[in-house]
C-alpha cells in the first residue's frame, strides 16, 4: 500500500513549488520515494527531529532546502513547513512554525 503526501495548506504547496529549480527537483525525487517506501528514507535524505517531526533534507547547486513533515495514521505524510537554509544550524523560529502548524492540524482534524 502506497503512502500519501498531504500539505498543511495551499500556501505551503505553492511555496514548495517556488523553491529553486534544483532544490525542487530533489524534493520531487525524494517525495516520489516516500510515497513508495514511506517517510524514513534515512540520511542524508530524511532525519528525525523532535516531537514526532522529521526533516526532508534537500541539497543542490542553488543551496540547501528543508521541508519539515509529520507522519499521520493511515500512511499519510503531512508536509508542514519549508525554507531555504542560510546558516549551518536550523533557526529555532523555523521549528517553532512547524510545531505550531502540527498543533493546528491536530486540533482541526481530531
Amino acid at each position: 500500500m502506497a503512502w500519501q503526501i498531504i500539505y498543511h495548506d495551499e500556501r505551503l504547496q505553492q511555496a514548495i513549488l517556488g523553491l529553486p529549480q534544483g532544490i525542487m527537483a530533489r524534493y520531487f525525487h525524494c517525495t516520489d520515494r516516500m510515497e513508495e517506501h514511506g517517510p524514513d528514507l534515512g540520511m542524508p535524505h530524511t532525519r528525525a527531529l523532535r516531537h514526532g517531526l522529521f526533516e526532508l533534507r534537500l541539497k543542490s547547486r542553488e543551496g540547501i532546502g528543508r521541508v519539515f513533515f509529520g507522519v499521520l495514521i493511515d500512511r499519510r505524510i503531512l508536509m508542514l513547513h519549508q525554507f531555504v537554509k542560510k546558516t549551518d544550524k536550523t533557526p529555532p523560529k523555523e521549528i517553532e512554525i512547524t510545531l505550531k502548524r502540527m498543533k493546528e492540524w491536530k486540533d482541526a482534524h481530531t
